[in-house]
């Protein structure tokens, strides 16, 4: 990973932005795409970065969601804490014992979700599992008042607190790199094609509300009109004590994840096989991901117009939709190289190909 591609990360990682609340993660795309690319946004906020390469189509979409998962608050108490309502997948036991920021009006607020001490739980409370309801932000005020003072109101998104941090083994932690990976990836191909040609036009696209319902991908794609789009989202790994022993999910140093199914996208067969036929050719190891849970921007993208063929890759990641997850640099590398690759292959009689029924 270069070191300009590892701060791009580092940034997108470190920076706050709930679905609705991309604003700080727009702000940093813009930054590193406008010297490459023409910058627009669509109406709801996902910003589209348009690379021209020696033809005006095929229009190839390449999209990655700028948001993360996290909370917003709907009431203060009269005792000063905060009841919240969540926003994307959360798994409950990994909320507890965690710091949050809490974006408000007069800056950000540090706050924690505090768990009953044990000492004062009974046996059989320790083994119930915590909902989201029965939880409260703590941010240390006294009461209700200190919190208005403190500039919380109903409204105000929490993200997850943490830091990026380089493991110094090619392991990367760090917050939201679902999908900040992808936008990452995003920065980079764009970066790379413009020292090269491509025969189409290349849209990349850093998408809103992705984990609020997939609801930049549709507008975006709109915006966009793909004849084809390969989504750039990080793949789920599952290789830790107790994982899953099917082979439905991928492993940190093995390989970028190509999509077989998830809940929401079957890829266009002739596209996932063209991508794995190109990642043969440039000695680029491959792993293959299906998801019965979840799904990504593919699945609204597919549905453009008269259909898009769609595909999703990327880097795998432990532990996402919780404070922070683990990727492997070389699979982040390996996905970059792959898209460049594939995308410097994808003329107007290629992408047809992918949509050719006539028996």
């Amino acid at each position: 990973m270069t070191p300009e591609a590892l701060a791009t990360l580092r940034e997108l990682s470190d920076a706050f932005g709930l679905p609705g609340y991309e604003d700080e993660v727009r702000a940093v795309m813009a930054r590193h795409l406008k010297p490459v690319a023409d910058v627009s946004y669509d109406r709801l906020g996902s910003i589209i970065a348009r690379k021209k390469g020696t033809a005006e189509e095929p229009r190839v979409m390449l999209p990655a969601h700028m948001d993360e998962v996290g909370l917003i608050v709907r009431q203060i108490t009269p005792d000063g804490f905060l009841r919240f309502v969540t926003v994307g997948g959360w798994w409950p036991q990994v909320m507890l014992g965690q710091r949050w920021t809490v974006r408000t009006r007069q800056g950000d607020v540090t706050a924690y979700t505090g768990p009953r001490a044990p000492h004062l739980l009974s046996d059989e409370d320790r083994k119930k599992q915590v909902e989201p309801k029965d939880m409260v932000l703590d941010i240390g005020a006294r009461d209700e008042k200190e919190a208005l003072a403190m500039g919380v109101r109903p409204g105000d998104p929490a993200a997850p607190y943490g830091a990026f941090v380089d493991l110094g083994n090619g392991r990367l932690l760090g917050k939201a790199l679902d999908d900040r990976a992808g936008c990452a990836m995003v920065i980079e191909v764009l970066r790379r094609l413009a020292e090269s040609d491509h025969p189409n036009t290349v849209y990349g696209v850093g998408t809103t509300q992705e984990e609020a319902g997939l609801v930049g991908a549709q507008t975006s794609a709109f915006a966009v009109a793909p004849h084809v789009a390969i989504v750039a989202e990080i793949s789920v790994a599952d290789d830790v004590p107790g994982k899953t022993q099917d082979g439905s999910y991928t492993e940190l140093g093995k390989g970028v994840a190509l999509c077989i199914r998830d809940s929401g996208l079957i890829p266009n067969r002739r596209l996932r096989e063209f991508v794995a036929q190109v990642a043969d050719e440039a000695g680029i190891p491959v792993q293959y991901v299906t998801m019965e849970r979840g799904t990504t921007d593919g699945t609204r993208i597919q549905m453009h117009g008269e259909g898009v063929p769609t595909l999703y890759i990327g880097p795998p990641a432990r532990y996402i939709h919780s404070h922070a997850s683990i990727m492997d640099a070389a699979d982040f590398d390996g996905a970059v190289k792959l898209l460049v690759e594939v995308i410097r292959r994808l003329d107007r009689k290629t992408v047809d190909s992918f949509t050719q029924y006539e028996p």
